[in-house]
């Protein structure tokens, strides 16, 4: 179900990346300062595999989460009526939005602030005076790869979401204490609430009717260019709704609720690289085991709430019923995506668990190549410079769909590519982009 008068809708189609995440700050100075002037990654033999794994696995369920945006317009049922109509696509759609919705881009933003950590750490044993130089000009490759992708590709860019957080968290979190982002994390919590009340006071039934006819109209032009239009057409288009995101007040109300989402996760993932969580993973494993399953049940029950709450409430407009929702969203968001996370590290701990699960670590050593392919692939099939498919293809299809391209076309590619190459294509150019040079990790590409 699409919402997308405010892009911070739940249902609205979210995107990806970590930063690469390579290994402890316990590695040997020469592997380390091989990894540096290799543009931040270690070879494989000294990264931790768990955290491929997981880039893997959020990747898949991006692609889920992200086909609606590719296949249909972002602001499609914005007057709360069905696009699909069929009950195989209703189901499919609800329990896509309960099971997948948010918990995959959280997923790579709690990676991001791993990596964050993990990275900056060792510029900074490497070379202190030139770390926070040589880590913003990382941030603003990654910040101007986004824009372009968001305004030529695909409006549902996050890379440009996550270079900002990162030179936010570089020049604003560095020093700020593990109690200080605790305290950031409990106002990330509460923001939904305090922004949810708000809204329930200053928006009126006048301000939602003006939204849902703002979105119609992008419904219509979004079909028009992205179904029927050309390459420059489709790319107008984008460049026109992410001004749209940003231009009005509302808009970037809700766009502030998407940033503090993904700050929420960036914050996590800050406090585990420091406290060392991934490299503690054997030591903790009791704690994990405890937590799991308790995440699961919250995560359902709330899952389950705030789908049907929102199923059942589907007119336009603020209320106190769907600020519960919101609630119940961000609840579940978060205690499905950790559940997930801790049902994949524990698997990592066993061997034929590592066996199973290299073809998806193979995918996520190489996040930036397979997000962007993503889009390329998408857009072929549903765009109409393409296939023209869009609007075509419902829920239920559009996961069979999404299964399909990971798992037969970017989880074979990235086995093929790795034989040969330390990193992904992309990887490989952001590292020399940043570093002015190639790369002495991939000096064998």
């Amino acid at each position: 179900m699409h919402s997308p008068a405010l892009p911070s809708s739940p249902h609205a189609p979210v995107p990806p990346l970590s930063a690469s995440v390579a290994l402890p700050m316990a590695a040997g100075t020469g592997a380390v300062k091989t990894a540096v002037a290799g543009g931040g990654s270690l070879p494989r033999s000294e990264r931790l595999p768990v955290l491929d794994m997981l880039r893997g696995f959020a990747l898949m369920g991006i692609l889920i989460m992200n086909m609606p945006g590719f296949s249909t317009s972002f602001f499609a049922e914005a007057d709360g009526s069905h696009l699909w109509t069929s009950r195989l696509d209703q189901l499919a759609e609800q329990l896509r939005d309960m099971l997948f919705s948010g918990k995959f881009n959280s997923m790579f933003s709690l990676l991001f602030g791993i990596g964050f950590t993990i990275q900056y750490t060792r510029m900074q044993q490497t070379d202190p005076l030139h770390a926070d130089r040589i880590y913003l000009r990382r941030l603003l490759v990654l910040a101007a790869l986004g824009i372009v992708h968001a305004c030529i590709f695909w409006p549902g860019d996050v890379l440009h979401t996550y270079a900002i957080l990162g030179i936010f968290v570089l020049f604003g979190l560095k020093r700020v204490s593990d109690r200080g982002i605790l305290i950031g994390i409990g106002l990330c919590l509460l923001y939904p609430l305090a922004s949810g009340l708000l809204r329930l006071v200053v928006i009126t039934k006048d301000m939602t009717a003006e939204r849902v006819k703002v979105a119609q109209a992008f419904e219509i032009t979004n079909k028009a260019a992205f179904g029927e239009g050309s390459f420059i057409d489709a790319a107008v288009e984008s460049s026109r709704m992410m001004v749209h995101f940003y231009d009005n007040l509302l808009s970037l109300w809700g766009t502030l609720g998407w940033w503090v989402m993904m700050l929420l996760t960036v914050l996590i993932g800050l406090l585990a690289g420091r406290r060392r969580w991934t490299q503690r993973i054997p030591e903790l494993m009791p704690q994990i085991r405890r937590l799991t399953w308790w995440l699961l049940a919250i995560g359902l029950v709330c899952g389950a709430a705030f789908t049907v709450i929102f199923e059942l409430n589907r007119l336009p407009g603020p209320s106190p019923i769907k600020l519960l929702g919101s609630l119940c969203y961000g609840i579940s968001r978060l205690a499905l995506m950790l559940f997930y996370v801790m049902v994949i590290v524990q698997l990592s701990q066993r061997a034929a668990w590592q066996r199973l699960l290299a073809p998806l670590a193979a995918a996520g050593r190489m996040p930036l190549t397979n997000y962007l392919m993503q889009t390329l692939i998408c857009t072929a099939i549903f765009n109409g410079w393409g296939l023209g498919l869009y609007g075509q293809m419902g829920p239920a299809a559009g996961f069979a769909l999404s299964l399909a391209i990971f798992w037969a076309v970017q989880v074979p590619w990235s086995l093929w590519w790795l034989k040969t190459h330390e990193r992904g294509p992309l990887e490989a150019l952001w590292a020399r982009l940043t570093y002015g040079r190639k790369p002495a990790a991939a000096a064998a590409d």
